[in-house]
């Protein structure tokens, strides 16, 4: 009896994401492949992420190419039954093929039993990646999602036993690197116009009149940038409140401190400090680690700390997020920061790295100037900049002294703060902070 096509879909991708854009197709029709080998890569408004196959088969039809965008629920990849019997190794994606042994220090997979349940385990492609890197076999975990989707935190605890490194979460792959050369840049489709926020902009001008002119279509990423940071700035009531911490005494901690850090594996840098600082106001000063519901009424409080980083990568600013900061010490901070920054840089980090914060952080220092006026990271209600820090003269005690000065400015939505507008910038710029860290 021949089996029918089995049609995979984009799946939900969970934080709201509603649709995704093709970098990259891993698999060509004919071909056979495993259950979680490499399928896709997609670009989505967060990340870009690889998505494997959900189930073993021979590609039958691939109904997507690379620059499409596609939405939740659309068919990506039909597949058949593999032509290859049982146990017999099947070809990987673009041509890769796993060594059949793991490498030194990888953790071991044991091949999968005999699957019983038919159909593929319903989880995300960030959770399926999460499993495979720890060692862990979905359909041996009991999904506690919506519809007995199989969550991270399922994951996590089904390896709650395992040895896990200090302060980061465990992502070492469990598969060797695989070394590519570099990838040529992505053929996009055409444009597509920005999703419409508030008030339409007049046409633009025929520019060719002035000049040439050349036209390049946004990526995804990019696109989405531009949406919400027009989100933002349309429907939140932007104040920004400027100030200067005096970091004189914090630089000369963390100057002492360099090689101490370094020997446990650390490279200590102020933004972990300023995360540590924040964290610190944020308690003292809770309306600020928040989102507004308008349609409610209510401003919903968050009883925890999840601060978004802005990192500078080569598709653009990405804010990763790391979570309960205010419980953690600065060496785990720093640690889990550098971790996580190397990942967005290189482009390998998962959905779960870039969602849930409540605050963001951002550092123009790089970038020179006095400082700037940061925009607010929808739906949360406060964001703080930093810039390059100066020596100046300072006033001290009726002397003045060179100091180690650096600008602050806090954007935060006017609608809910109290009269003390400026009180997060204040704590921040208050010289004790820094000590007490």
């Amino acid at each position: 009896m021949t089996a029918m096509a089995r049609d995979f879909r984009l799946p939900d991708l969970g934080e709201g994401l509603t649709e995704a854009e093709i970098v990259k197709v891993l698999v060509h029709e004919g071909e056979d492949v495993r259950e979680d080998a490499p399928l896709l890569e997609v670009e989505t408004d967060k990340a870009q992420v690889e998505i494997p196959s959900p189930m073993a088969g021979r590609v039958e039809k691939v109904h997507v190419h690379a620059g499409q965008t596609v939405k939740v629920g659309q068919v990506l990849v039909s597949f058949g039954e593999a032509s290859a019997t049982p146990g017999t190794k099947t070809a990987l994606t673009d041509g890769r093929a796993r060594q059949a042994a793991p490498a030194a220090g990888a953790r071991a997979t044991p091949p999968p039993a005999a699957r019983v349940t038919e159909g593929p385990v319903p989880a995300t492609p960030a959770t399926r990646r999460l499993a495979r890197e720890l060692g862990v076999d979905l359909r041996a975990v009991s999904g506690s999602g919506s519809g007995g989707r199989v969550t991270d935190e399922d994951v996590r605890a089904a390896v709650a036993g395992a040895t896990r490194p200090a302060a980061v979460a465990p992502r070492a792959p469990a598969a060797p690197e695989r070394h590519e050369p570099a990838r040529p840049a992505v053929e996009r489709g055409p444009a597509k116009p920005l999703a419409a926020i508030g008030l339409q902009a007049p046409p633009l001008p025929s520019f060719e009149q002035w000049g040439p002119i050349e036209r390049q279509p946004l990526s995804h990423l990019r696109r989405t940038i531009a949406e919400r940071m027009t989100l933002s700035a349309t429907v939140i009531p932007h104040v920004t409140h400027f100030d200067k911490a005096d970091i004189t005494d914090l630089d000369g901690l963390i100057r002492r401190n360099l090689e101490v850090a370094r020997a446990q594996g650390v490279t200590l840098t102020l933004t972990s400090f300023l995360m540590k600082a924040a964290a610190l106001a944020l308690k003292g000063h809770p309306q600020f680690n928040a989102s507004l519901d308008p349609a409610a009424g209510e401003l919903i409080v968050k009883r925890y700390c999840h601060l978004g980083v802005a990192v500078a990568a080569e598709r653009g600013l990405i804010v990763p997020v790391i979570r309960d900061v205010d419980r953690k010490s600065l060496l785990e901070i720093q640690r889990e920061l550098g971790a996580l920054a190397q990942r967005v840089r290189e482009g390998k980090a998962t959905l779960d790295d870039l969602k849930g914060g409540t605050f963001t952080i951002t550092n123009i220092g790089a970038l020179g100037g006095t400082g700037a006026i940061p925009i607010i990271n929808y739906p949360e209600v406060a964001i703080l900049l930093v810039g390059r820090s100066r020596k100046m003269p300072v006033v001290v005690e009726d002397r003045i002294e060179p100091r180690l000065m650096m600008p602050l400015s806090l954007s935060y939505d006017q609608t809910p703060r109290p009269a003390t507008a400026g009180a997060l910038t204040c704590v921040l710029g208050q010289r004790p902070v820094g000590s007490r860290l």
